[in-house]
């Protein structure tokens, strides 16, 4: 589920959010989602929601994981129950947004672990990522979520490509 086409005037606050130290715009995304009952609903039907986590090189230069950020503030007005030590990224690759559709595949394979799997065992996971291009990023994680125990793993964002 997405709540935009990648487009407009959503695109150019997603890129200023990620790629321009604009953090604080983590309270207009999650002022957007707090304010659409469809999605409220929606989320409400997991156990746990799990943003795509950075590597801990691209967290160290960005200074921030834009999705975690998003449900920190969206859990100050609604009681979600977010994960952010279970699914880790291990290995530092080439950005998704720069690579073309056969590069993104190959680039993101083996990139993420699973840690504390007893924490999504027999889990409905809802995986929460900031644009779905290629679905390569999200099919990883959700596949990874699923063979260790998740029962069924969903995916929203901001935002389709």
């Amino acid at each position: 589920m997405y709540l935009f086409k990648y487009e407009g005037i959503i695109k150019q606050k997603i890129i200023l959010y990620k790629f321009y130290d604009k953090s604080y715009l983590y309270k207009f995304f999650a002022y957007i989602i707090n304010n659409n009952n469809k999605i409220k609903n929606y989320i409400l039907k997991y156990d746990y929601i799990i943003p795509i986590p950075l590597h801990k090189y691209r967290y160290n230069e960005r200074g921030y994981n834009q999705t975690y950020l998003i449900l920190k503030e969206l859990n100050k007005k609604q009681n979600i129950k977010i994960l952010n030590d279970v699914l880790l990224k291990n290995k530092n690759i080439k950005p998704q947004s720069t690579l073309n559709r056969i590069e993104r595949a190959y680039n993101i394979k083996n990139a993420y672990i699973i840690k504390n799997i007893e924490k999504i065992q027999n889990k409905k996971i809802l995986l929460f990522d900031d644009v779905f291009t290629t679905g390569n990023t999200t099919n990883e994680c959700s596949k990874l979520l699923k063979e260790n125990g998740a029962i069924k793993v969903s995916v929203l964002t901001i935002a389709k490509d």
